[in-house]
């Protein structure tokens, strides 16, 4: 017996008894105004956003943030605005979009447990996008507001193989002594 038959066996020798899965028909966390407690569970975790009626406030809303005036290069994949100035989709190497200053994408919804947007590759090619770009607006539907991360659970369809994540907040780490660092973006 080889090695790898020998480790593979052991394992197969000492594996747990199998358990039955939790129940989970059972009532979740549900907020009296869970758009208020999005906006809380964001803050918390180092993100920020706010409430729009429509795409002409959400435009100038992005022209005010910090990072518009300084951005050369932006990708933007929001339906009815008109502030991206590079063409993903006729970028072929995704490593080409590390120089992205800004990325607005739309997201299809957000939980208020946690503050997350779920995002898919259905209206982005390049997935390398949310993780390049020195800085990310998230556009959620107000109506696709979930209160938790079950009733999001019961959402996601994986009929075809895709990609798909959650995201909430910028990237942040905290090291043995627990001293939080949140990266908003790559230096310069």
């Amino acid at each position: 017996m080889s090695s790898k038959q020998q480790i593979l066996a052991n394992i197969r020798k000492h594996r747990p008894a199998s358990s039955p899965l939790p129940d989970l028909n059972e009532a979740w966390i549900e907020y009296e105004d869970r758009e208020a407690q999005f906006w809380e569970t964001l803050k918390f975790v180092g993100g920020q956003g706010q409430s729009l009626d429509d795409r002409s406030q959400l435009e100038a809303a992005v022209r005010q943030l910090p990072c518009f005036p300084d951005a050369r290069q932006i990708v933007c994949r929001v339906a009815g605005l008109s502030l991206g100035n590079v063409d993903v989709d006729s970028i072929d190497d995704p490593h080409d979009l590390a120089s992205v200053d800004l990325a607005i994408l739309p997201g299809e919804f957000a939980v208020a447990e946690n503050g997350a947007v779920w995002v898919t590759e259905r209206t982005v090619r390049h997935r390398a996008i949310y993780f390049l770009t020195q800085h990310l607006v998230l556009v959620a539907p107000r109506g696709q507001l979930l209160d938790n991360l079950h009733q999001a659970y019961e959402r996601l369809r994986f009929g075809e193989p895709g990609y798909g994540l959650f995201i909430s907040g910028p990237s942040k780490t905290a090291d043995i002594e627990q001293s939080l660092v949140i990266a908003h973006g790559r230096g310069r």
